[in-house]
């Protein structure tokens, strides 16, 4: 009887593959998450400009230099002349009357290191718009200047 009752059991063979399909899953969720979570990690960033040590350009032209102060006002110095204050339309009109004459001369943005980050680059693109092809930023020599 005990023959009845027992029951004749197969025995399973172990596999030795792995299923990866399920990790497979877990990769590109994870990947979609990086890439969707990446872009956002960047919007804000503190940027702390440091001191050059590069050489002064050298030209044959005096530049245009626009300095951006830290209240955010502006000071024109056109051509080796004295630096006056001015407001934002005015420089736009003077910018761009000056650039038409002369498209050569060679145009700096000058502000100190502690003004926001965001008035200097607003200054670019009002420049930019007055039809300045090419700005450049200029900077304090640092201790370590040569």
């Amino acid at each position: 009887m005990t023959a009845v009752f027992a029951s004749h059991r197969k025995r399973r063979k172990l596999k030795s593959e792995i299923n990866v399909v399920p990790y497979i899953d877990v990769m590109l969720v994870l990947l979609i998450i990086f890439m969707v979570t990446a872009p956002l990690l960047t919007l804000s960033v503190d940027v702390d400009l440091p001191d050059s040590t590069a050489r002064s350009v050298e030209s044959q032209k005096d530049p245009v230099i626009v300095a951006v102060d830290a209240s955010g006002g502006y000071t024109l110095t056109l051509e080796s002349g004295k630096p006056e204050a001015i407001d934002a339309e005015m420089l736009q009109a003077k910018l761009r009357a000056f650039v038409g004459q002369n498209p050569d001369t060679p145009v700096f943005v000058a502000a100190p290191g502690a003004s926001d980050y965001q008035r200097v680059m607003d200054t670019m693109v009002m420049l930019q718009q007055s039809g300045v092809k090419k700005v450049g930023l200029m900077s304090q020599p640092g201790g370590n200047a040569r």
